[in-house]
């Protein structure tokens, strides 16, 4: 392999795929001839071209990654171990005045574009920075040799949630940073439960790890800074014995690009950017962190959504805002919103073709979560079905009118909710329930959050219980706008 470039004279990067090196193939000859010194370059073929008797076997782009080649062929003027001028392409004109050799090329026509060089290859560029050292990334090297298979090895040093997870190589580190402008040392805050710095490299390599593309990654990182936020409580939501984790709904442009499922199995499996995103948050928490089970994550039984918790809004319905924009996101701009959520729990109403009906089942159901007697302690997430929703926009309600209906329908007596009422004893502390006569299941400081998603056909909804605990003593959810 080449480890050095020549300090004065020319050099001329072709590859045989590509016509334009083809034509100028007799120009090579000439130049040789002309006695200009000049230094043939082939990135795919040592014997081409055939004209020139010394080329230089370039098939591991030393030459064209230091020549930042992006197109060939490209005749390169050197002085002084430096670049002073550049042609691309072929360009009678300009081969000549670069050269000074005037007779060149009479018989070619006078111009014809170069083709892609294979240097900047999609996924190339990465390969070449690892290969030749120009690498910015910081992270520890590990190295792992034959007979330790890579998977194994990130099981053994504790970097997987239970599931294979991807080798984080520098290769694949740099390419999932091209996903973002964010410089890879900028620390976007610290991780719960140690408060470790977390820079952006360190986020991308637990992205690289979850299975994210490149274009995931600012999803990742404004989930990262979203849970992060004081309100949301990290710390509290990793050490809960509760079920709860981070969910995360992305709205906007963004998702679409990222290929993100708001439809059929919106929260299942199946779709690589919900499934990778939500996890990529929750290996940050846990391999930057140390959040892990059985230390300071308490949770008496967990969920399967703490490997991943991730979907996007279904915004396409007439009478429906999006979630972000109801939290305050500019319309048409990308956000996403954290919630602290355990299970999905099914709300089943094929009956119910007018809004008060089916609110009302709604509330009913909403009053399930944590206990039936277990009043004004509980966030919740309602996630409405587009045929459910049609329901409501048929009769003109938006999001606002349909969370107002369903936070009055789970009103309950007071007396029905005290210690011991009905031979149950889980329910309010007589001191809670004070004079009131009726006890709405969500206080003021409860969150009822409402979104939209799912298939086309099916008159069915879901709840997704959040924190047993809420407002200043729990967490609270958080929206925040991604950025590229």
């Amino acid at each position: 392999m080449q480890t050095s470039l020549p300090d004065s004279g020319y050099a001329l990067i072709v590859k045989r795929d590509c016509p334009t090196c083809e034509l100028i193939v007799p120009v090579a000859a000439e130049l040789v001839t002309s006695g200009l010194p000049l230094h043939v370059y082939s990135q795919d073929d040592p014997g081409f071209p055939e004209s020139v008797s010394d080329v230089v076997d370039d098939r591991e782009l030393f030459a064209s990654w230091k020549f930042q080649v992006e197109t060939v062929p490209s005749l390169i003027r050197i002085e002084n171990g430096a670049e002073s001028a550049r042609a691309e392409g072929w360009h009678r004109g300009e081969w000549r005045a670069l050269t000074g050799v005037e007779s060149i090329g009479t018989d070619l026509p006078e111009q014809q574009p170069g083709c892609g060089s294979m240097s900047v290859d999609p996924g190339m560029v990465e390969e070449l920075m690892v290969r030749y050292g120009d690498s910015s990334a910081e992270a520890r090297p590990v190295t792992v040799t034959y007979p330790m298979d890579p998977v194994e090895a990130c099981f053994d040093r504790g970097w997987s949630d239970g599931l294979p997870v991807v080798p984080p190589t520098e290769v694949r580190l740099l390419r999932m940073l091209e996903g973002t402008s964010r410089k890879p040392n900028e620390v976007i805050g610290d991780i719960p439960p140690s408060m470790a710095p977390c820079t952006v490299e360190k986020a991308a390599l637990n992205a690289v790890m979850a299975g994210c593309k490149p274009e995931y990654f600012p999803i990742v990182l404004a989930a990262i800074e979203a849970v992060l936020e004081p309100e949301f409580s990290m710390h509290g939501v990793l050490c809960t014995t509760d079920f709860v984790g981070p969910w995360v709904i992305v709205n906007g442009p963004m998702a679409k690009r990222a290929g993100m499922n708001s439809g059929v199995n919106a929260l299942g499996q199946g779709n690589r950017a919900n499934a990778t995103i939500g996890r990529a948050l929750q290996l940050v928490i846990r391999n930057v962190g140390g959040g892990r089970p059985g230390e300071i994550d308490r949770s008496t039984l967990g969920q399967p959504g703490k490997y991943t918790a991730c979907f996007a809004e279904a915004e396409d319905a007439e009478n429906w805002t999006p979630l972000a924009t109801r939290r305050g996101v500019p319309q048409g701009k990308s956000a996403v919103t954290v919630f602290a959520g355990a299970g999905v729990q099914p709300i089943w109403d094929e009956r119910s073709r007018v809004p008060e009906s089916l609110a009302m089942s709604f509330a009913q159901a909403l009053c399930a979560i944590g206990h039936p007697k277990r009043f004004g302690f509980h966030d919740a997430m309602l996630v409405i079905s587009p045929d459910h929703q049609r329901i409501f926009s048929e009769h003109g309600w938006d999001p606002d009118r349909i969370r107002e209906a369903v936070i009055g329908y789970t009103a309950r007596p007071a007396a029905e909710l005290a210690r011991g009422a009905g031979g149950n004893a889980e329910g309010l502390l007589p001191a809670q329930i004070g004079d009131a006569e009726v006890i709405n299941k969500f206080s003021p400081t409860n969150q009822l959050l409402i979104v939209r998603a799912g298939g086309p056909a099916g008159l069915i909804s879901a709840i997704i219980s959040g924190w047993a605990a809420s407002g200043e003593r729990g967490s609270s959810p958080v929206t925040k706008e991604i950025s590229v």
